[in-house]
């Protein structure tokens, strides 16, 4: 069995740049993942309509009574993108 050798530059453990590579693979993955989750509370998915397991008349009326509900703000939508008239 070969002998270990002796630290020949007698520096400690935290001066060699390989330990830290060790290390900040696992932590820079610890901190994604805690970023990852705050921003997972902060911002959740839009939920569902309740009523869209629905098919068939029921569901296109549905659809239907939600769009006229949207058309005013389809409208401004629409408006404020156009470009001033031409004078």
């Amino acid at each position: 069995m070969p002998e270990a050798k002796p630290n020949s530059a007698g520096l400690p453990w935290w001066r060699y740049g390989l330990v830290w590579l060790i290390i900040g693979g696992p932590a820079v993955v610890v901190v994604a993942g805690i970023a990852t989750f705050v921003i997972a509370v902060r911002s959740p998915d839009p939920l569902v309509p309740h009523d869209s397991y629905r098919f068939g008349p029921e569901a296109q009326q549905a659809a239907a009574a939600r769009g006229k509900a949207m058309l005013p703000a389809q409208q401004g939508r629409n408006h404020a993108a156009s470009p001033e008239p031409v004078r």
